[in-house]
């Protein structure tokens, strides 16, 4: 749980609820990975707990599954549609989850997270032929 989930709520009584204590170190988030589309570069990191994440920084492949008939393929990326999450990373071409991208199957909607996983999973929306 996180520090700051109900430091800034106001008591049942209305009365302002003041902070018990400061950050922590162990409570700190990292800065995004914001993978780019490129030569394949990650980086691994160490995570509270001893567990290690993947940050895919760039890449040019992803895992493109087919719904209808269940295969899936790694396929190049051609460029990113969209992506809802920030406009900023629309404008920059950054793939997080539920980005669009085109790959050489349609159009496809990423449904692994790159900058934690260190892969690009995602399902065709609209397909050019089979997977």
């Amino acid at each position: 749980m996180a520090w700051h989930s109900d430091l800034h709520k106001r008591k049942p009584t209305g009365g302002r609820s003041r902070p018990w204590r400061g950050k922590r170190k162990f409570e700190q988030g990292g800065p995004p990975a914001e993978t780019k589309i490129g030569e394949r570069y990650a980086v691994t990191r160490r995570v509270r707990g001893g567990g290690v994440k993947t940050h895919l920084l760039s890449t040019n492949t992803a895992q493109v599954s087919d719904p209808t008939t269940g295969n899936t393929r790694t396929v190049k990326i051609l460029k990113v549609v969209e992506n809802p999450s920030n406009t900023d990373y629309d404008r920059r071409g950054i793939i997080t989850k539920g980005a669009r991208i085109e790959t050489e199957l349609g159009t496809a909607k990423v449904t692994s997270k790159p900058g934690q996983d260190g892969v690009v999973n995602a399902v065709i929306v609209e397909g050019k032929g089979k997977a």
